[in-house]
């Protein structure tokens, strides 16, 4: 048996055929977060337009589902000065996205508008936000090593130009810092830097301080805080994306610095839930698990290796559980993780890496089997120890037990010594190899 509702909303939708034309349509309702609206037809992803009921109030909305005539909608802004039966009108059928070189040096929000006061951007170009499509047959091969300028990612967790790796861990453990690290130490011809569902003060702080002025030259910053729409943030995510295709489509070497994924989740969470998908694994619907693999396929080499997005995405692991299932989902479709560790950090040890739950998915395939026996001796010992640590500190291991570990008992110093690196500093690849071999090849003797 139909509701009275329904009644009233399957009427109000034939009025509608009969008196609006399709391209515009009349506001329905407004619960919560959705706009319901009927006689206008939009594609899902498509911009309409909201009458206000003073001039000036418009407010501009993405159609992010439909049941039968009734579109729903989600405002990029608040929904004051909305009134009942207020006009809707579509503006674009498809999400689009503004590029150009004139981003380079810009700090954008996720609809494309400049939000460091320097002004307009004179975009050259538009282009769907579902990017550049690439054949996995026309990949270029992961084959060339990425200095990040921090040792224990050059040496234990080797990154290669145009690989996607996670940076994984609780909050206030260091990712941002780490994020820091790689975006001043990292060399690259073009950095897009998505700061997605942060903190707003962290924008400014990130800009400023992170990246100066030096940094900002080479760089795009598109920033949609914590305080935006769901739909606002998740448009972000992908023009982000968008904006590193198009300059890897250039021939650029790309970084793409992507802060954080987590969040995009909980965006499409919330879109997710407003339109009745139902909840999944901890409260998530099915859609964001089909998005995340999709968004992270965007990055990676270029059709027969010209350029390349070398992205490197932040996840929290809320309550530190890395079986949270964002984490999960992330892990599986990554080329690996640089987890940080609650426990190093307490301990001030920065960056706190936590080698044993930590891979690089291409690590054997662009270093030498020299190289690779180096790093892999280094985790075996750092693991070792790490095993063993509460019997060697209540003294219940005896010298001689096991001649691994006793060697790991007295490199600890050095090794730690080693993976531990101010975050101002920056140590080059060639450079860091020596250390490495100083320290190693001294243990065999």
């Amino acid at each position: 048996m139909s509701s009275l509702f329904d009644k009233t909303v399957d009427e109000k939708v034939q009025r509608a055929k009969l008196t609006v034309p399709r391209t515009s349509g009349r506001l329905v309702r407004i619960a919560g977060m959705t706009i319901e609206a009927v006689g206008v037809l939009a594609p899902v992803g498509a911009t309409c337009q909201i009458e206000g009921a003073q001039v000036g109030e418009n407010v501009e909305a993405e159609v992010v589902g439909f049941n039968n005539d009734i579109l729903y909608l989600m405002p990029y802004g608040t929904t004051d000065g909305i009134a009942p039966g207020a006009k809707v009108t579509v503006l674009s059928r498809h999400g689009k996205g503004r590029i150009g070189e004139a981003l380079l040096g810009r700090v954008i929000d996720g609809l494309g508008e400049p939000i460091d006061g320097l002004g307009p951007i004179d975009y050259t170009d538009t282009c769907s936000l579902d990017g550049f499509p690439v054949n996995p047959m026309e990949r270029g091969p992961i084959e060339v090593p990425l200095d990040t300028g921090i040792k224990a990612i050059n040496n234990c967790l080797t990154l290669g130009r145009g690989q996607r790796i996670g940076l994984i861990a609780g909050s206030g453990v260091g990712k941002s810092v780490l994020l820091g690290m790689l975006t001043r130490n990292t060399v690259a011809d073009v950095v897009v830097i998505g700061l997605i569902g942060e903190r707003g003060r962290e924008v400014q702080e990130f800009v400023t301080k992170t990246l100066g002025r030096a940094g900002l030259r080479k760089s795009v910053v598109i920033a949609a805080p914590a305080n935006e729409s769901p739909v606002l943030r998740l448009k972000a995510a992908h023009l982000t994306h968008t904006i590193a295709e198009h300059f890897r489509e250039q021939g650029a070497n790309v970084l793409l610095l992507f802060d954080s994924l987590t969040r995009v989740a909980h965006a499409q969470r919330e879109i997710g839930l407003a339109i009745g998908e139902p909840p999944t694994a901890k409260g998530y619907p099915p859609s964001v698990f089909g998005l995340l693999p999709k968004l992270i396929e965007r990055a990676g080499v270029g059709r027969h290796g010209n350029g390349s997005v070398t992205a490197i995405y932040t996840i929290l692991a809320e309550n530190d559980d890395r079986s949270d299932p964002i984490v999960d989902i992330a892990r599986a479709s990554l080329d690996g993780q640089v987890m940080l560790s609650r426990a190093l950090a307490d301990s001030a040890h920065y960056p706190a890496i936590d080698l044993e739950g930590s891979i690089s998915r291409v690590m054997s395939s662009i270093l030498s089997p020299e190289r690779i026996k180096l790093a892999n001796k280094l985790r075996r010992l750092w693991t070792l120890y790490q095993q063993n640590a509460d019997l060697i500190q209540v003294g219940a291991y005896e010298e001689g037990t096991n001649p691994d570990l006793d060697e790991a008992i007295r490199l600890r110093p050095e090794i730690t010594d080693f993976l531990c690196q101010e975050s101002e500093a920056c140590v080059k690849e060639p450079e860091s190899w020596k250390s490495l071999e100083k320290l190693l090849g001294s243990a065999e003797k």
